[in-house]
């Protein structure tokens, strides 16, 4: 049966509320359910649904949209859950079982993928059936959970999924724990639900529960008692730094935001606008996040709103990234969507950003991030009144930069994640491409630039001394000195990171039938000039490659690359993550299949 609730807006109950917005003939629905809800739109004079927008991923929510998929709706779903609809054979088969600490409700999800139509992008705004919508983001129930708000029937109403069930009320106490033992979900419900309050809204409609027609005087006591809850378990001063940034002044026009995850740094012009360099996940509570797959990862512009009110700045103009890992760039695209950011990248890793499926590194962000200007090392970027220099600064990562400039009179070095603020360096990864002398690359770096300040990714600004810099160059030499005695690299040289070949791209998605270029990269590991010899293997029955067998000579410690092209037969469809490797042999020496890569059949 069809509740009618205003002249546009009719309620089904199934395994969880079913919204039905009509527009004539035709309907707009929020959330699925089984899919019932088709049986009885005739009686209310609908002939047709044209789209469903997903408020989060559970299962109630949603268990019957391959009936939707059927009918020819278009089904759209959060930005950062699209995952767990149109991928979620690959997280039921690589989610932890065993000795699994990441207690999210991840699996309270579809049992069987479903096409989608599209993804409803966090602060967004979209037009479906002559109505527009809104996107808020509300993470509590799940990470992932959106609220969707439109103008209705001269109402301000909100969909609020499971967010809020009814005054004080949540659906489920239990999908608001996130981390083992932890108090995630209630803080991030608790902000959520007072975002949704300063909206000024008429009407809560949520998933489970009542209809709430006075929405201050249903999430108010929410509020409290989750506050209640926060403070038996010791966690109300957590809220209180999750609640607003805070901000420091490093000088007078360069700002720290301390609560971010990984630093971020704001720099003011005397136009107003903001320069940004790096923007991850701007907001403490992220520190919370248990997962790695792209539902458990959100960055927010809640730092925004008060950067603009506290230091009347009126555009965030610019964001310059450090390095490509995730909790520096995440939140770059929704400063592009939103706010009309520009992103500046060095030339060095700009193509990291833009092709992340072509690599094979950690910290890759899941969306490819578009680059509007790619700065080229050395050389001043002018922007404002102020005067860039980036350098390349491998260690951390093969991929990143030091960012150099003058404010307030002082030369600050942007550094990202390099070395802590003693100098210890210890934050290499082999996988990020670490060479074991890139620390005295940097070292020999500051050392001729010479900063007043150096201000890093998670630690203090730092004021550098001499000490410091001797420090840094006693280190680094140190540490690859340690690993030239540890590697035999008399013998062969596969550097630090261990191997002497790769696959690009790393991620290969074709259509049945078609063919894909694919790029080996070698490297000659040996003390003399040999012939590398390279043999590309496929794991996967239907995947033909033209060639699979080719040679270049390499004088000693010299790259090179190789073309094979990569063909999926015509009748192969519906394959993820086939995959295939590159078996090397070095003049006579066989090194085996040195590279891999994933290709994807659709």
């Amino acid at each position: 049966m069809l509740k009618r609730l205003s002249e546009h807006l009719f309620q089904h109950e199934d395994t969880c509320l079913v919204y039905v917005i009509v527009n004539g003939t035709e309907a707009v629905l929020i959330d699925f359910g089984s899919g019932a809800v088709l049986d009885e739109l005739a009686s209310i004079g609908v002939e047709r649904v044209t789209d469903v927008l997903m408020t989060h991923h559970h299962r109630d929510q949603g268990q019957g949209l391959a009936r939707a998929n059927a009918a020819g709706i278009r089904i759209w779903v959060p930005h950062h859950e699209q995952d767990l609809f149109a991928n979620i054979d690959l997280h039921w088969y690589g989610r932890e079982i065993y000795n699994n600490y990441d207690v999210r409700q991840d699996r309270f999800s579809l049992l069987t993928p479903v096409g989608i139509a599209g993804t409803l992008k966090d602060y967004a705004r979209y037009d479906f059936g002559g109505r527009s919508y809104s996107i808020v983001p509300t993470p509590g129930h799940t990470i992932g959970s959106i609220s969707v708000v439109t103008e209705l029937d001269n109402r301000k109403a909100a969909f609020t999924g499971d967010l809020i069930a009814g005054p004080g009320k949540v659906w489920s106490m239990s999908a608001t724990q996130w981390t083992y033992n932890g108090s995630d979900g209630v803080i991030s419900t608790v902000l959520s639900v007072s975002d949704l309050r300063e909206l000024e809204l008429d009407v809560l409609l949520p998933s489970h529960g009542v209809v709430m027609e006075e929405p201050a005087a249903a999430i108010d006591p929410l509020i409290d008692r989750l506050r209640s809850l926060l403070q038996l378990r010791g966690n109300d001063g957590l809220l209180e730094l999750c609640r607003e940034p805070e901000y420091k002044k490093i000088t007078p026009h360069l700002l720290w935001n301390v609560r971010s995850f990984a630093n971020s740094y704001t720099l003011l012009s005397k136009s107003g606008k903001a320069l940004m360099i790096d923007y991850g996940y701007p907001s403490f509570h992220q520190t919370f996040y248990a997962g790695t797959d792209r539902s458990s990862r959100r960055p927010n512009l809640r730092q925004i709103g008060y950067l603009k009110k506290w230091y009347n700045v009126s555009s965030i103009d610019v964001v310059i990234p450090t390095h490509y890992h995730d909790d520096h760039v995440a939140g770059l695209n929704l400063l592009r969507d939103v706010e009309g950011t520009q992103t500046w990248v060095a030339e060095n890793f700009a193509d990291l950003l833009e092709q992340p499926a072509r690599y094979d590194v950690p910290c890759i962000w899941y969306d490819p991030i578009p680059v509007d200007r790619r700065l080229p090392l050395g050389e001043p970027i002018q922007w404002e009144e102020y005067t860039f220099r980036l350098y390349e600064q491998p260690g951390h990562t093969l991929y990143a930069v030091a960012i150099s400039f003058e404010v307030d009179g002082k030369h600050v070095v942007a550094i990202g994640d390099q070395q802590d603020s003693n100098g210890n360096l210890y934050n290499y990864v082999y996988k990020n491409k670490f060479r074991s002398h890139d620390y005295v690359l940097s070292a020999e770096l500051y050392q001729r630039l010479k900063p007043d300040l150096i201000i890093s990714g998670h630690w203090d600004p730092l004021e550098l001394t001499d000490a410091y810099l001797e420090k840094l160059a006693r280190d680094g030499e140190t540490l690859k000195q340690l690993h030239d005695e540890l590697l035999p690299l008399e013998e062969i040289d596969m550097g630090a990171e261990g191997f002497c070949a790769w696959i690009k791209p790393y991620q290969i998605e074709l259509s049945a039938g078609a063919t894909a270029e694919i790029t080996v990269e070698v490297l000659n590991p040996l003390p003399v000039a040999e012939r590398v010899a390279v043999r590309l293997v496929a794991a996967a029955e239907g995947l033909a490659i033209e060639a699979p067998e080719q040679a270049v000579e390499l004088a000693a410690g010299e790259a090179g690359e190789l073309r094979f092209y990569l063909t999926a037969e015509a009748s192969m469809r519906g394959v993820k993550r086939a995959r295939i490797a590159a078996d090397v042999t070095v003049g006579a020496r066989r090194l085996g299949q040195q590279a891999d890569a994933l290709v994807t059949v659709i």
